[in-house]
């Protein structure tokens, strides 16, 4: 993997997750009989599934919040409240691919706005979405659809705003999956038509995991907001909407705190903290003479395939049960240590994607003419990390293991 390029490892993800056949007509792409996947249909026959739960007000840890669940949409619902509507899907990325791949499963009609020709282009028409017939260049898309569903990347929203603004109509509806071009609308310049509905449906992970988990017949999940209510449907239409994409529950929120959750998650315990966490002790265990495999076994391998997953599926609570009564003990020492150093770093995090910083930093890097190969050198400093260079080897120690 060392010597892929961050575009040709995402074409091979993209090329995992693909679905066949290919070449199908936009009208046999339907599915036969009611189900959320493809792949799941046998679930839904499972009699310890069935019953509506649709909205509910639960107690989160003392706080009541309302969430949608997808079972107050069964197939048949929804696609017969899009009958009349033509999801025109802008931008094919990561987002792009599993959503709407999954509306098009699930019945939806479903078109994709891409520059012709393009990369995105070549990578639908292998999708099976047909030129002429459900694939256009973004200017016909829109004018076409009646949902524009604006998913590209958060620099190409405001880099394209001035060409796709003027096709966003009385009628239509504006939906996003990302709150930051509507909410940083001092640096990006886009600005919402004030006669049509603007929504936004976000689900929790990447457009992977969003397709992984529909085919597996599970659903992510999402939150959902309404930035403008022309109709007085926006928020019936954006739950419609989450469950037609692979939502399995949906939760509230707002524009705004979507995008501060988002970034400051982001750059903090999904994906930035945890990187410079894992990193600083593996080096401190090689500084003490511990070998790569020993010091990646205690770093990264015991936490992802062993500690990890037991929090996301019990909680932290039931982790600590499970460990030594040692490592129990010291976990309990050292969490406040860790609570106590860094909450200053996420307190100025925080107010760096409140204020602006980190939208104005993301816009100037995504922005730039050589964005791809600036990516890709930064991408390769941490792929030739000896910690994850030790990773590839120690994978391939797994009993399940299968070749980058």
């Amino acid at each position: 993997m060392s010597s892929l390029t961050a575009r040709s490892a995402t074409q091979a993800l993209r090329a995992a997750s693909r679905r066949a056949p290919r070449t199908l007509s936009s009208v046999s792409l339907k599915p036969a009989r009611a189900s959320y996947s493809l792949l799941a249909r046998a679930a839904t026959a499972n009699p310890a599934v069935k019953g509506t739960r649709g909205v509910k007000t639960l107690d989160f840890a003392g706080t009541k919040e309302v969430v949608y669940e997808r079972r107050d949409w069964p197939l048949a619902k929804l696609q017969e409240y899009f009958k009349n509507d033509t999801l025109a899907l802008i931008g094919y990325g990561s987002q792009g691919h599993g959503q709407g791949l999954n509306a098009r499963d699930n019945g939806l009609n479903v078109i994709v706005g891409v520059r012709k020709d393009g990369e995105s282009w070549r990578q639908a028409v292998e999708d099976g979405w047909v030129p002429g017939e459900t694939l256009f260049p973004i200017e016909e898309a829109i004018g076409r659809g009646t949902i524009i569903m604006n998913l590209l990347s958060d620099a190409a929203q405001s880099q394209t705003w001035p060409t796709v603004a003027p096709l966003i109509t009385k009628g239509k509806t504006l939906y996003f999956s990302h709150g930051f071009s509507v909410v940083y609308k001092e640096d990006t310049k886009v600005i919402p038509p004030p006669d049509v509905d603007v929504i936004l449906v976000a689900p929790k992970g990447s457009g992977r995991t969003v397709r992984t988990l529909f085919k597996e017949g599970r659903g992510i999940n999402s939150s959902v907001a309404v930035f403008q209510d022309v109709t007085g449907n926006a928020k019936e239409r954006a739950i419609a909407l989450g469950v037609a994409i692979g939502s399995g529950y949906m939760y509230d929120t707002t524009f705004e705190k979507e995008v501060y959750s988002d970034l400051y998650g982001e750059r903090g315990v999904l994906m930035g903290a945890i990187q410079g966490l894992f990193l600083a002790q593996y080096q401190v265990l090689r500084k003490n003479g511990h070998t790569p495999s020993e010091a990646f076994n205690e770093t990264v391998e015991e936490a992802t395939q062993s500690l990890y997953p037991l929090i996301g599926q019990y909680g932290m609570d039931y982790m600590y049960n499970a460990c030594s009564t040692t490592a129990r003990r010291g976990a309990l020492d050292w969490a406040p240590i860790f609570e106590k150093a860094n909450v200053p770093v996420f307190e100025k995090l925080y107010e760096s994607v409140r204020n602006g910083t980190e939208t104005r930093k993301s816009l100037e890097f995504n922005g730039r003419s050589t964005y791809r190969q600036d990516l890709a050198r930064e991408l390769a400093e941490i792929d030739n990390q000896e910690i994850w260079r030790a990773g590839k080897v120690v994978r391939s120690l797994r009993p399940d293991y299968k070749p980058e």
